[in-house]
């Protein structure tokens, strides 16, 4: 299929993680999704740990498979791996688009009121408020983005 993931030491892995390589686009979110969940069953993962990495790996998921773009235009691949770290747990996406930190962007402000809500836009706030670290990094020419929970 595809090569595998380019630094299996970023995070501190305590056990050696799980990994899939989903491919691209939307069937690939839905993939990663299900293998996550039976990852958190197999691993007997808490359930507020569960539903707070599904959520966060959703955000992170559809946001490459709708923007991230390869420099000949085609969809981004994506890598997973998903495991212990030192008093947490973490998943590693990896996809081989164009270089895009994330967490580089601000958060937009929130609305006022109901009446001048507007949908969207709000993942990066969804995802700071589970996570423990938002961290990311470009390694070769991939998007590398690390989601962490404390456990």
């Amino acid at each position: 299929m595809t090569a595998a993931p380019t630094d299996s030491h970023w995070p501190p892995w305590t056990a050696e993680p799980d990994r899939l390589a989903p491919g691209s686009g939307a069937p690939a979110v839905a993939s990663a999704l299900a293998w996550l969940e039976a990852l958190g069953e197999r691993h007997g993962w808490p359930p507020k740990a569960l539903f707070a990495l599904t959520l966060c790996a959703d955000e992170a998921l559809a946001n490459v498979a709708s923007h991230a773009r390869r420099a000949d235009g085609q969809s981004a691949q994506l890598w997973l791996a998903c495991g212990p770290t030192p008093g947490g747990l973490a998943l590693r996406i990896e996809d081989d688009g164009e270089a895009f930190d994330p967490t580089a962007q601000a958060s937009p402000q929130l609305a006022a009121s109901l009446d001048e809500a507007q949908i969207g836009g709000h993942g990066l706030r969804l995802m700071r408020h589970y996570l423990r670290h938002l961290l990311y990094r470009r390694e070769g020419l991939r998007n590398v983005l690390l989601l962490e929970l404390a456990t």
